[in-house]
């Protein structure tokens, strides 16, 4: 089978479309044929090793796994013997690893049916991004109905995701974005967008009971501004480690000591449970992909040289059943 993997840390170039072996399931595993697989920004940082401690964990020199890819949407080719949920023919997606490539086993937990109501392209899009959303709002955020929530880089495939799902609880959002943009995030449900080239969220006098960041450009001191009283700022993202480095060390700070909470959301985990969650905001329209750009398994390094750029408008696919 083909299947996109990289063996040293670098540029997209890196990424080669090789004849790897068919992968078999294990007992909790279910073998899937990938119809479509989404890329993330943390596709990106695996293969740059960017920042320097992904090292730690994926291979000091070069990746211990040199899959990548993460979400996916696809059909059941086989089942491990101790898999009952699932069995051959049934359309899936899910988040685990090594999904640039025409097959990949995952385990059977972090899988769920596809809705009947979306493509395979729109279910791929989702998870991690879901995840990151999900979790950032609901656990860090402590997401109540009612408040006035702002999405800091609504556009992009968390942002765009987070808007909607702050939406079914029912919260008064607004997304913040460039002006390209504007339409986009308004028509996905926000009650108010800003353009952050002419506007300064954190300097108009509004201030919010829940900020979701995914961009991690600002201070604490920002975000701290722009909060209510009793406020929580969940930061999913970052664009330097000095940034990062102050959302920890300042963030911290501000929340021992004073009345708001700001901070960094922990990675995303996947989990069954949230995948239902997931599914059914997929099932019942609350939750509607936004997909920037398709294209083939051969044209992954190009993929992810677009996503790096950091212009994407929601997702971006691997349109896996295209490729030759």
């Amino acid at each position: 089978m083909k299947a996109v993997i990289y063996q040293e840390y670098g540029p997209p170039e890196v990424l080669k479309l090789n004849d790897v072996e068919k992968p078999a399931p294990k007992e909790n595993e279910v073998l899937i044929k990938v119809h479509a697989a989404a890329l993330n920004p943390l596709d990106w940082h695996l293969m740059r090793a960017d920042p320097w401690f992904v090292r730690l964990s994926e291979g000091f020199l070069k990746p211990k796994d040199p899959r990548i890819g993460a979400d996916m949407a696809g059909v059941v080719e086989a089942v491990g013997s101790e898999v009952n949920e699932f069995k051959q023919g049934d359309a899936v997606f899910g988040c685990s690893k090594g999904t640039f490539a025409q097959y990949t086993c995952f385990p059977e937990d972090l899988v769920a049916l596809k809705p009947e109501n979306v493509s395979f392209e729109g279910a791929a899009s989702v998870p991690i991004v879901a995840y990151t959303a999900l979790q950032g709002l609901r656990d860090f955020g402590e997401i109540r109905p009612g408040q006035k929530v702002l999405i800091n880089g609504a556009s992009g495939g968390v942002g765009t995701t987070a808007v909607q799902i702050a939406k079914s609880f029912d919260c008064e959002v607004t997304g913040v974005c460039s002006y390209r943009n504007l339409k986009l995030v308004q028509s996905i449900g926000a009650d108010h967008v800003i353009d952050y080239t002419k506007e300064d969220f954190t300097r108009t006098g509004e201030t919010y009971d829940l900020i979701f960041d995914t961009v991690g450009n600002r201070t604490a001191a920002d975000f701290k501004r722009a909060l209510k009283p009793g406020g929580v700022c969940s930061v999913a993202g970052f664009t330097t480690l000095l940034n990062l480095f102050n959302i920890i060390v300042a963030g911290v700070w501000i929340s021992k000591t004073g009345d708001k909470k700001i901070g960094t959301m922990r990675s995303a985990q996947p989990n069954k449970k949230d995948l239902n969650i997931i599914k059914e905001y997929l099932e019942n329209g609350k939750l509607k992909p936004v997909i920037d750009r398709r294209y083939t398994l051969e044209e992954t390094a190009e993929a992810i040289a677009y996503l790096e750029e950091g212009h994407a408008r929601g997702k971006v696919i691997i349109n896996v059943l295209q490729s030759s």
